[in-house]
């Protein structure tokens, strides 16, 4: 039995580790390659008339470490494909404003597929990690927790109508001020009668 659990224990943080050297090639990746066409902008691959972008290196590499990962699958190597897989992923994410934008690399959407990806890194890592707590502490929390929780959000989040200079973009905040405070009430009403009747 204790074995098995040690096994378990194993596999798991090997699993943790090949996502943080993903995480930290896609991250090197990212910024290294960004790095380098500001360094060097004129520095260019062509193929004939065709301009090989370094998103086709991306994809080369992830194709790569797929079907390493799938052939060859072993712990030590495992940790190679992760690098391989976070160093594409990387290279791609870097032109993902030219891809979407047929053209733009310093697109300001580049910027926010790394700030998503990072985001959801960080959050999947803390559910794998620390599930337990967050199913106690967030998931199954009772209904006046919820109100409150969803409440403050709500009110919060229509402040972000009056960070822009549209004075009718302010009035579409109004409904999400209105909604999050009557949440947030309920949920202090709830709060109040059930603190009442453990008093009683």
């Amino acid at each position: 039995m204790r074995t098995n659990v040690a096994a378990t224990a194993t596999r798991t943080s090997h699993k943790h580790s090949l996502s943080f050297l993903a995480a930290l090639a896609f991250t090197a990746g990212f910024f290294g390659a960004r790095i380098f066409h500001l360094v060097f902008p004129d520095t260019m691959v062509f193929i004939g008339p065709i301009h090989v972008h370094h998103f086709w290196y991306g994809l080369a590499l992830i194709t790569l470490s797929g079907w390493l990962g799938i052939a060859y699958n072993s712990e030590k190597r495992n940790r190679t494909y992760a690098v391989l897989f976070g160093l594409g992923l990387g290279f791609i994410g870097d032109e993902v404003g030219l891809l979407l934008t047929f053209g733009n690399y310093f697109s300001p959407l580049t910027y926010d597929f790394f700030i998503a990806a990072i985001c959801f890194v960080v959050l999947v890592s803390l559910l794998v990690r620390y599930w337990k707590e967050v199913e106690s502490d967030v998931i199954r929390v009772g209904t006046r927790d919820r109100l409150i929780h969803i409440g403050i959000f709500l009110a919060g989040f229509s402040t972000i109508f009056l960070a822009y200079d549209f004075p009718n973009l302010a009035y579409l905040g109004i409904p999400f001020a209105v909604v999050g405070a009557l949440l947030l009430l309920a949920g202090l009403w709830r709060l109040d009668n059930v603190q009442a009747g453990g008093a009683r």
